[in-house]
């Protein structure tokens, strides 16, 4: 039987080494693909066509969230295993709304690691021990379900957009990076500002980061 092809999204190259050697370490599973930001998972998805995708949230450029939707868009059967640092229900309920199999945090071990990618690999969902009790004490008691967490105020060009802006690329990097014209990131900016009803840079990164696009290091 052949290995499971992993394709491995995290940003940062000594945390991305220890998952590699994790991951390597197990019976059945090959690391195919590395990838330090958003858009560059997104293209060794498209080249490798992988069983597993194990990704981190917080990345530059393109985040985690929207490399999760667009992925389960355009591939069913990949299996998406989230490892992230937040704990936070808000981020655990919008990754399983946005097709995420498994949710692992950061803190947890390396026999978890293991765990969590054989029960996703096997088709079954994984949460970490940690946030699954708590995870269920808050989905009822105020009735907030996985399903609910997908509504945004943005388009997700504008989310896109938004990120970069909070990462602090200028009006034509962005459009650059995106291959759009300056007056069409102009304009995307002046409707985020309304969606949002917000007027300076400021608050846009303060949303950005409170929304899990950018770390609170931007």
């Amino acid at each position: 039987m052949s290995p499971a092809r992993v394709v491995l999204a995290e940003d940062h190259s000594l945390v991305r080494a220890g998952f590699r050697r994790l991951l390597e370490g197990m019976d059945g599973v090959e690391v195919i693909a590395e990838a330090a930001d958003g858009r560059a998972a997104l293209a060794a998805l498209k080249e490798h066509e992988p069983d597993l995708l194990v990704l981190d949230l917080t990345m530059p450029e393109l985040n985690g969230i929207e490399v999760l939707t667009r992925a389960r868009k355009k591939w069913e059967a990949l299996k998406i295993l989230v490892v992230s640092m937040h704990t936070d229900r808000h981020y655990v309920l919008r990754a399983f709304s946005e097709g995420a199999d498994g949710y692992l945090v950061k803190a947890a071990g390396e026999f978890e690691m293991e765990l969590a990618v054989t029960s996703v690999l096997r088709g079954r969902r994984y949460v970490s021990p940690e946030i699954a009790e708590h995870l269920l004490e808050v989905t009822g008691a105020d009735g907030e379900t996985m399903e609910g967490m997908g509504d945004e105020l943005l388009t997700p060009r504008q989310r896109e957009v938004l990120q970069l802006i909070a990462e602090g690329y200028s009006t034509s990097e962005i459009a650059k990076k995106l291959f759009i014209s300056v007056k069409t990131v102009e304009t995307h900016r002046a409707d985020i500002q309304r969606r949002l009803g917000m007027d300076d840079v400021a608050s846009l990164v303060r949303y950005a980061i409170r929304s899990g696009m950018v770390s609170p290091e931007v």
